[in-house]
Formats: C-alpha cells, structure tokens, sequence
C-alpha cells in the first residue's frame, strides 16, 4: 500500500513544546520518534517534555493566570477569540486532517468532514458561553435584626492540567480547552504520544487567534515522564484526562492527595441492544458503525452486540457483510472506508485478543488477520459469543465485535449492565415505550436510541464505574472548569 500523503496540503508544525507562546526543546534535549502507522516510516521527533519542562509549564500558566489578562478579560472579549478560533481551525481544515492521518492513520476525509467541524464547533460554542457564566441569587431570611440577602458567584479555577488520547487527538484536546477557556483559566496540555501534531498546530491557531502567551501550552512526551509530573504537580488546579482506567486510577489517586478536581473518562466496552421488532435495514449501518469506525478505536465503541435470539441470523450476516465490503487501506486513499491501527503494540494487541477469542470458543464469522506486511492495518472482526469471554470482558480498541444473543428484555439489561464500565449504550427497537422503560435501567452516561455517533458539544458526556467521574461537554463540562462561591450580604 503506498501513501499519498505528501501530495496533500499539510504542513508539520515545530515538532517542540509550545510554552508561553513559542516553542522551545525540551530542557534535557529528549526527543521520540513519530512513526506513520500506514507505512512504518518516521514521520519527524518529536520534543519529550518531563518533569523540569512541566514546571516551568506550569508556573508560567500559574503567572499568566494571577497576573496576565486572560482571567481578568470579560466574557464577550474571550468568546471573541474563541470564535476566531473557531474560524481558523476551520480554514485549517485540510492541514490538521493530514497531521492526524499521516501520524495515527484516521481516514483523511473523516477528518476533514467530521473531526475538524467538530473542534472548531466546541470553540464556538463555548465561546457563547463566556459571557453566560451565572450563579444564583436567594432573597434569605433575616439573621437577627440583619436583613440578608445571598448570591452565588462562578470564577475559574486557576491552572488545568489536560491529558489527551491518541485515537481523536484533536477533537478530546477542544473538549477540554475550550471550556476552560472559556471559563477564564489557563491550560497546560500534555498529549499523547503516537499524536501530538495537531494538537501543537491548535497551540499555533490560538496564538493565531489573540490568546495570550502562557494560557495554552502543549508539551508532547512519553506518559511516565511528563504525564505523570503533570498530574502530580503541586500548581495544577484540576486533572482532566482521557485515557486508560489503569492510568485514571494512578491520576485520580495523585490527584485525591491534594484533594483536586478531576475529571476522567476512561473508556468503554459499551453495549448495543437490538430488541426483537429492531428495524434492521435502518439500523444495520449505525450497528456496523458502532464497532468499525475509526478502526474500533474509539472510547464510545459498541463491540458488545447483544441481540434478540430471533434476529441473531440477521444481525450476524448484516455485520459480516459490513466486515468484508470494508476498503482497509492508506488513510489518504478516498476509497479507504478503514485506515490503520494506531501503532505496532495496539495492532499485536487487537491480534492476540483475536486469539483468545477463539481460544476461549468464541465462534469466528469472519477478519481476524493482519493485512500485509508493511503498515498496521488489520481486518474487521466479528465473532458470536457470551458475556463472559474475555473479548467481550475487557476494551479491545480494535474493530472486533462480539455478537450475544439474549432471550428477553430482562436478560439484556442484565448482560449490558454485567461490566465494569458504564461509558453509553445503544438500544434498537420500534417501539418507543419498551425502549422508555429500558433507558433507566441502564447503568450508563449516555444511551443512543435507533442511532450511534459523536457527542454533541451541547451535551453533557462521561460515564460512571470504570468508565470514569465527572461530565465533559455542554453546561456541565464548563460548570466543571469553575468553583462555585457563595456570598451573603448584609442589607
């Protein structure tokens, strides 16, 4: 498979750390390599950040918030240049896709049509909410012979550490920024490694934009190093991190020491209920979508496809179906309806749970195989089992889908509950009052009727169990960015 990246139109930002406003090496001179998963060729190193970089990240965030004029601007005058923002990440459509499919292999024209649009329009809307920041009043009661009168008043909460995944670089990294921004604070971000490119390129379109030098800094490097001081640093005002629940757990625990905020979402292995009278023709490629897009590497994935025993037949075929019509190829390539794994290590892991699938007995419909030799390209998996096999256990991030049939509707909420996470749930069925009852009983943030897809910024998003604490997105991700302080008045 050959690329045809360097006939697009991007251009790889200063592969540095992006601190106060400009780039600069890492104080020790540490670099990584970036490699393009779709050719196994280096893409360009990459500045390693660790614990001296994140400090003087940190104070010079700490500085630009106490004493520069982001936190002290009014609202309007921050959404203003949250909306230029917006504005640019738009017009920087092409580059930013090309930066994220030549560096983690996401389809070039996904990108371009969805997870662009999608970051420039978590900008724009919080930007309408910077002037919109409220509390509360209440007309109290007198105290004494004191006439009383109570407000609330919600200020931002200082410096926000941020670490973000490699599947959706971009997209999670304006999830986080732009409410707290919004909000007053300031940021110091540390992505992943396998895709820190687009993310210094958004460091440069806010710049671009009128943010002031020190709000928004962005310092790539190895978890262990710089992802590890960042959540342990003692200046950081609240954690928000998308990850792992091994990693969460390691942050929320540094985090609990100091009693600051976090907020964490830590995947999924979330289920999609198909009920008996499902309209399979309008659901099928919402289900197919739920397992294979991005490659299955996606947090909201529903790779537990628990179904009616009367329509197993049917969703299996249409899933299969989906399976071996899919184009696995060069990110870049219009034909492509797959790109690529991410990286060596995710593609050998997707590979040996692909083994134990069958291993355990699991039954093998269809994919299972690497595609060539050259690129981490693997095939869409399906495969017909039960809840208690390890694929359907544990989060691939892979394309693997796992079919469960169930009997009636009190068994399906059993297997969709039986997990540890509780990140969203899918349920398919033309009749909305069966589907009513079903929404409460299931422990999940989020359910999806007759549908799956992207959260929409206007919306709270997170989960509950292991698939972590807190809400991004909507009113509650920008409340979550502030303290609320209460104030009473004595008339």
């Amino acid at each position: 498979m050959t690329s045809t990246a360097q006939a697009l139109p991007y251009t790889i930002p200063t592969p540095e750390l992006f601190i106060d406003g400009d780039y600069r090496p890492a104080v020790s001179g540490a670099t990584y390599t970036s490699v393009n998963p779709a050719t196994e060729e280096n893409v360009v190193d990459v500045s390693a950040a660790d614990k001296a970089d994140i400090d003087i990240a940190v104070r010079i965030a700490r500085l630009a918030f106490e004493q520069g004029p982001w936190s002290r601007m009014s609202g309007p005058d921050r959404g203003k240049i949250l909306i230029r923002a917006a504005e640019l990440i738009e017009a920087d459509a092409e580059n930013l896709a090309g930066l994220e499919a030549i560096e983690m292999g996401k389809l070039f024209g996904h990108s371009v049509a969805g997870d662009v649009p999608c970051a420039a329009d978590t900008f724009r809307h919080f930007a309408g909410w910077a002037d919109k920041i409220t509390g509360t009043t209440a007309l109290l009661p007198d105290f004494g012979p004191q006439p009383r009168f109570g407000f609330t008043i919600r200020q931002p909460l200082g410096v926000i550490g941020c670490i973000t995944p490699w599947n959706n670089p971009l997209v999670i990294a304006a999830w986080k920024v732009a409410p707290a921004l919004a909000a007053g604070n300031t940021v110091v971000l540390k992505p992943a490694e396998d895709a820190a490119l687009s993310t210094l390129r958004l460091a440069e379109l806010l710049a671009a934009a009128g943010l002031p030098a020190g709000v928004f800094n962005v310092l790539p490097g190895l978890g262990e190093a710089a992802g590890a001081a960042l959540a342990a640093h003692p200046g950081i005002d609240k954690i928000s991190f998308t990850g792992s629940a091994r990693v969460g757990r390691q942050i929320q625990s540094l985090a609990g020491d100091t009693f600051r905020k976090v907020t964490l979402e830590l995947g999924g292995k979330s289920p999609q209920l198909i009920l008996a009278d499902a309209d399979l023709e309008q659901a099928m490629p919402w289900i197919a979508m739920g397992n294979f897009y991005h490659q299955g590497q996606v947090c909201a994935a529903g790779t537990r496809v628990l179904v009616h025993e009367s329509r197993l037949d049917e969703v299996v075929a249409g899933l299969a179906e989906v399976a071996q019509s899919s184009v696995v190829g060069d990110p870049f390539d219009e034909a492509s309806t797959m790109g690529t794994i991410v990286n060596r290590k995710q593609l050998d892991q997707i590979l040996r749970y692909v083994e134990t699938g069958r291993a355990e007995g699991a039954t093998l419909v269809t994919g299972g195989n690497r595609i060539g030799e050259r690129g981490y390209f693997v095939e869409p998996t399906v495969f017909v089992g039960h809840n208690d096999l390890t694929i359907a256990r544990e989060e691939i991030f892979g394309p693997v889908a796992t079919v469960i049939p169930f009997h009636d509707l009190d068994e399906a909420v059993r297997l969709a509950n039986d997990t540890k996470y509780g990140l969203n749930a899918m349920v398919y069925s033309q009749n909305l009052s069966a589907t009513h009852s079903l929404i409460p009983r299931l422990r999940v943030g989020t359910v999806w009727v007759n549908g799956w897809g992207v959260p929409d910024v206007s919306m709270p998003w997170g989960g509950r169990g292991g698939s972590g604490i807190g809400r991004e997105l909507g009113r509650s991700g920008l409340e979550a960015d502030t303290e609320e302080k209460t104030v009473y008045l004595g008339l």
